[in-house]
């Protein structure tokens, strides 16, 4: 396992991490997801990220017992806040950053978290107010460090400047969904952050596991992924068309040209770019997290990138009109709860 420094931080992030929405103390039961979590460590794997809303504290929960046994210095551990908890317990007010970490920590059975990130921006609560409720976080030693998720470019610009006009602690992560079907950050948000000692953690490297090249488009989504998922299938659908994942098909031969499976390529292409630090994977098997950490590391001929890239490109043309005008960054923020 390969490791890459998190924006301005002190922390040696690995390439491949592992996240825990839809999946630990969700959709997957808790001696599989025990067994994911085994695999992670063996395999070099030391950046674990959940966020309070997975399954309303439960991803914490399960984390919080799975993690206790291991030394807290041999892992980096992240978490998030702003959606709702109750009906009332949402955002990034004072109040909240106050209450929802340490309600954080107390699931997660320890005294700080590694990163805390704002899941998304909160129009409701002024960015000075959340800024300075964070960098408290940060003086109170409950966070290393703080970071974002799904953020506009002008309200990390904003946020940005704030911090260097008031004193508050910067950023040093982004969390964009990013993959060979979803390239929207690298119009706007991985650029600044690059200029601004910000790395990005990639969510959904594998387009919600489009991109392992499982979904055939003439046949029905195999039973048991997450396609046929009621509690985790919803999220794929404006993937799962045709154009798109007969595209897919064609890239197997590229990542094998490459020494690769699909999975390992899709993931080595999203760590070509020098401001990324992890990509997040969701695992529900052991074979899962084993496979997707040989990505780590993987040297491959950017010309294959290129043409895998020119394949997606093309079949995303070609799709419905409705879905190919859909304004990506709308749907990213609407693509994970």
């Amino acid at each position: 396992m390969k490791y890459r420094k998190l924006g301005g931080s002190d922390l040696e992030v690995s390439e491949i991490s592992l996240g825990s929405w839809l999946t630990y103390g969700v959709g997957v039961e808790a001696d599989k997801a025990r067994a994911c979590l085994d695999a992670a460590f063996d395999v070099g794997i030391n950046f674990i990220d959940t966020a309070n809303v997975y399954g309303r504290g439960a991803a914490e929960t399960f984390l919080g017992d799975a993690l206790k046994s291991r030394r807290r210095d041999s892992y980096i551990l992240a978490t998030k806040l702003y959606f709702p908890m109750t009906d009332t317990d949402f955002g990034l007010s004072r109040a909240q950053v106050e209450k929802q970490l340490d309600a954080s920590l107390t699931r997660l059975q320890t005294d700080y978290v590694d990163l805390y990130q704002c899941h998304r921006y909160d129009t409701g609560t002024p960015l000075e107010e959340t800024m300075e409720a964070l960098t408290r976080a940060v003086e109170s030693g409950k966070a290393r460090y703080i970071g974002f998720s799904e953020w506009p470019a002008e309200r990390i610009r904003a946020a940005v400047d704030l911090s260097a006009s008031n004193g508050f602690t910067g950023f040093v992560s982004s969390q964009p969904q990013y993959s060979l079907v979803w390239r929207e950050p690298e119009n706007e948000v991985i650029p600044l952050s690059a200029g601004n000692g910000i790395s990005q953690i990639v969510w959904s490297p594998l387009g919600q596991g489009v991109l392992t090249g499982k979904y055939d488009p003439d046949q029905p989504p195999p039973q048991g992924t997450r396609a046929t998922s009621d509690e985790m299938g919803g999220f794929i659908q404006r993937l799962m068309q045709p154009e798109l994942l007969r595209a897919v098909q064609r890239l197997k031969p590229i990542a094998e040209e490459a020494g690769l499976t699909l999975p390992q390529f899709a993931l080595a292409w999203v760590l070509r770019e020098p401001n990324v630090a992890p990509a997040i994977i969701g695992a529900s098997r052991p074979e899962q997290v084993h496979e997707n950490a040989h990505a780590s590391g993987a040297t491959v001929d950017t010309r294959l990138f290129q043409r895998a890239e020119a394949i997606i490109d093309e079949a995303m043309a070609q799709a419905e009109p409705a879905w190919a005008r859909r304004d990506q960054t709308k749907a990213s923020a609407e693509s994970r709860p």
